[in-house]
């Protein structure tokens, strides 16, 4: 063997021994060797820093994603308000040629009205006759009959009964009660009366007819009661109903649990003597 090959074995046994040394000599804190200790405290920062960059990494990754969702999402909403846009101008456009006809055919649609506060005093909704009674005061004329009732959510009822300052209201939940309403999206128009609580059903919609849930349900102004365009409710479900018609619950937008002021619709009635005996709205009582 030639002199440089015995100096490097014995190089190496001697690092051996070293490494055996340290392996078996107990670590300052004796937890472990001296060569356990010298590799954790070299090999641990390193680690850390590795976990760290792995870390920086995946929220970067995240961020990422996220920012990429949230563009997606933010041009999908900016296509939408467009398509209203568009929608709305042109609702805005036919509105004025409406206007525009109706003024060269000296055609005035009726008017509104105004709103007035009246306070509710007494709820009844536990029989089958839901009802309110308001006090609307004497300035301003008190209540009317069939007069309109409102919240700013939409329809509650119309006046029944007048007494002084107090006026008895018939709400639209009551199971005698009916309203001529219009369908927001297909414009059919169909007769709304009460059911259950917190439930009203839909008359005379034909199986052919295309409904869908979620649809908005606004008065058609037919019934001689209603103006036209007052929030009703919205289509809950459409279920099979008889041979000729669907059954469709409609959920009212007011919420009856929770009022204590109310909303009378001043405006001109229709004359009862005009309407054809037995289709105003006190035949159902």
């Amino acid at each position: 063997m030639t002199p440089l090959r015995t100096r490097l074995l014995l190089a190496a046994l001697l690092i051996g021994q070293l490494f055996l040394l340290a392996s078996q000599e107990p670590d300052g804190d004796g937890s472990g060797s001296l060569l356990e200790g010298a590799a954790l405290r070299s090999l641990g920062p390193l680690a850390w820093t590795v976990d760290q960059v792995s870390g920086i990494f995946a929220s970067a990754t995240s961020g990422a994603r996220s920012r990429s969702e949230l563009l997606d999402e933010n041009r999908n909403l900016r296509t939408e308000l467009l398509e209203l846009r568009r929608g709305a101008l042109r609702l805005e456009g036919l509105e004025q040629e409406n206007e525009g006809l109706a003024k060269t055919l000296g055609f005035s649609r009726r008017g509104q009205g105004r709103l007035r506060a009246a306070e509710v005093v007494y709820a009844d909704h536990g029989s089958w006759l839901r009802s309110l009674v308001l006090y609307a005061g004497s300035s301003g004329g008190g209540a009317r009959l069939n007069q309109p009732v409102l919240t700013s959510d939409g329809l509650v009822g119309r006046v029944v009964l007048v007494a002084g300052a107090y006026a008895k209201v018939q709400l639209v939940t009551d199971r005698a009660a009916s309203v001529g309403v219009q369908l927001g999206r297909s414009r059919r128009q169909a007769v709304l009366r009460g059911s259950a609580p917190g439930e009203l059903l839909l008359d005379y919609i034909p199986r052919q007819a295309g409904i869908e849930v979620g649809e908005q349900v606004l008065t058609a102004g037919i019934d001689g009661v209603y103006p036209r365009g007052i929030p009703v409710g919205v289509v809950a479900a459409v279920e099979p109903g008889d041979e000729v018609f669907h059954r469709v619950v409609v959920r009212p937008v007011v919420d009856f649990s929770r009022l204590d002021f109310v909303y009378l619709l001043e405006g001109e009635s229709v004359p009862p003597e005009l309407m054809r005996e037995g289709a105003g709205p006190d035949a159902s009582r």
